[in-house]
């Protein structure tokens, strides 16, 4: 094997530890050391290079980028994760006929579709949708987020409640909860249940000390007569 390869395949070994581990600094900072050493490969998007180890290149760069965007899951990071899926993207795409499909492609797609939700960018949720191939839209991970998006525009908020419940993996609880928080602020879900939260009471208005105000204008007035 090439030595650079192996270098980063070595380097991605211990990232994955790091991540199993819930180690999110020394996640963070692999993961940057990694993006560094992806630069020397040619045969990446965009060049698309055809050399000896290709499609070995190609591979382990799609990988590390997938567990990126998980990694900006753990993080909570919405910036990081659009950074590193419009990273990941290509290889979905441009390097599909290169590489053999991604056990993780569907459910990072669907990832991607919840977090689209909760930003409220309805317009670039449907845009990624017919992006997708057909039968793409049968896989679960797809179902769920376009299902979740007609339940929120039908008003069906119960339906929520059972969409967190059969979350296609344990990663979309993070964007499940803010979506619940975004859409619905007056409620939240607890121990299974849709709980309402009491509205806040108003503050009484404080009563004006027109007293006060009168004396403190007549007081105004009179100096103004003695400077006149």
């Amino acid at each position: 094997m090439d030595p650079k390869l192996t270098e980063v395949s070595q380097y991605f070994e211990r990232f994955k530890a790091a991540c199993v581990r819930e180690d999110i600094d020394t996640s963070a900072n692999l993961l940057s050391q990694l993006k560094v050493s992806l630069t020397s490969f040619r045969s990446l998007p965009p060049l698309f290079e055809v050399t000896p180890n290709s499609v070995q290149e190609l591979t382990i760069a799609r990988d590390i980028y997938e567990h990126a965007v998980l990694l900006s899951v753990k993080m909570g990071d919405q910036d990081a994760f659009e950074r590193d899926f419009f990273q990941l993207k290509p290889y979905y795409t441009d390097a599909r006929k290169r590489l053999p499909p991604s056990p993780q492609e569907h459910m990072i797609l669907g990832l991607n579709l919840l977090r689209l939700l909760v930003q409220n960018r309805i317009a670039e949720f449907h845009t990624e949708l017919e992006l997708l191939p057909a039968e793409s839209l049968e896989d679960p991970c797809i179902k769920h987020a376009v299902e979740l998006e007609q339940s929120f525009m039908e008003g069906a908020y119960n339906r929520v409640l059972t969409a967190k419940q059969t979350v296609p993996n344990q990663s979309y609880d993070y964007f499940m909860d803010l979506l619940a928080k975004t859409e619905h602020p007056e409620w939240e879900i607890k121990d299974g249940s849709v709980v309402f939260q009491k509205a806040k009471e108003t503050a009484p208005c404080k009563e004006i000390p027109s007293l006060q105000l009168i004396n403190q204008t007549l007081s105004y007035a009179r100096e103004l007569e003695r400077i006149v």
